[in-house]
């Protein structure tokens, strides 16, 4: 059974992995940038901040072509996406929860 720590950084794990996926896609990077603000240059800052790593998450799991398309390119279940949502900050209201 994996711990609290252990959950978080598998769930980090896979956000930096849908990050990559995002970046890689000519179509999917333009529409990330645009919906979140962030400049390109600034996505190495933003990644450190509290809450991006859920927002990625957010991401692809808002748009079920583009999950599916994450799911096939990686070998992860789509629910996993959501999974791992739940434990990072900000990915379920629970962020200042004591666990």
């Amino acid at each position: 059974m994996k711990t609290g720590s252990q959950d978080r950084a598998a769930a980090e794990a896979l956000a930096i992995e849908a990050l990559a996926f995002i970046a890689s896609d000519d179509k999917l990077l333009p529409r990330f940038l645009a919906i979140t603000g962030i400049e390109a240059s600034d996505i190495r800052r933003a990644a450190a901040t509290p809450g991006f790593l859920a927002g990625v998450l957010q991401f692809i799991a808002a748009h079920e072509p583009t999950l599916v398309q994450f799911a096939e390119a990686t070998g992860h279940a789509p629910d996993s996406v959501n999974r791992a949502l739940a434990v990072l900050p900000f990915g379920d209201g629970g962020y200042d929860r004591s666990t």
